[in-house]
């Protein structure tokens, strides 16, 4: 893992990275509470589709788990995504995927597609990045989160059915198709955050996906609104989840 750049703002100290693994360079950024050494839980969250590590999403949300909740947070930029090379297969999937919003068809099957180009790598990634992350002495080898919405819960769902460091999950914005079966295997806690009214994921899809899951504790917040109305308030809930669970 090599640092590239070191900032701090309001508490919150922001590291870029660049972890060199056999797939390639991984980019990456890590958010620590500022002149707090020891060890700390660590949240590790997936960004959307068409975003990358510092969307303004996730860099919100990482500022606030960090200053108020005194968690170390990791983001890395998906396959295809950021500072990653596009494939030509990635480009053509985006402009469908785009086409059939636009259109208002129904782009489920092409959203799937997108997923699964980068699915088997990004839980490799992820584990590599996880085990880097837990060598360094401001974060430590304490308890794991991962957060992730609509893209970030697809490449998500395989990472934390197959990585048993994960104690607690915050998914949700994508439906069952495709990850039925590999939900069934996630048994730590999850809350999974829904749009009523999500003009990407069918309703049903995104039902059949909370009821897939195999944990004896999880919780399904439902709020009215389209797939990129997610309320504000859920960051809030989200870091008392983490918050519960992690210590």
């Amino acid at each position: 893992m090599r640092f590239t750049s070191q900032t701090s703002s309001n508490g919150v100290t922001e590291q870029l990275f660049t972890l060199d693994e056999t797939l390639g360079e991984i980019p990456g950024v890590l958010w620590t509470p500022e002149d707090a050494p020891g060890a700390r839980p660590l949240i590790l969250m997936g960004h959307g589709g068409g975003q990358h590590k510092k969307a303004p999403g996730i860099l919100a949300r990482a500022h606030q788990f960090v200053a108020e909740g005194g968690f170390a947070v990791a983001a890395i930029d998906a396959p295809n995504h950021g500072e990653r090379p596009k494939s030509e297969e990635f480009g053509r999937i985006a402009t469908e995927i785009r086409a059939s919003v636009a259109a208002g068809e129904d782009a489920a099957a092409l959203v799937v597609a997108m997923h699964d180009l980068g699915a088997g790598q990004a839980v490799a990634e992820w584990q590599a990045v996880l085990t880097a992350i837990q060598q360094l002495d401001h974060v430590g080898a304490g308890p794991v989160g991962y957060w992730g919405m609509s893209m970030g819960c697809g490449l998500g769902v395989p990472f934390v059915a197959a990585e048993p460091r994960v104690r607690a999950a915050v998914l949700g914005l994508l439906g069952a198709t495709a990850l039925a079966e590999t939900a069934t295997r996630i048994t730590v806690p999850v809350r999974f955050l829904l749009q009523w009214d999500d003009e990407r994921v069918p309703r049903a899809e995104g039902l059949a996906l909370f009821d897939a899951f195999a944990s004896a504790e999880k919780t399904l917040h439902a709020n009215p609104g389209k797939h990129g109305d997610l309320p504000r308030f859920e960051t809030d809930s989200s870091l008392r989840f983490f918050a519960r669970h992690l210590g």
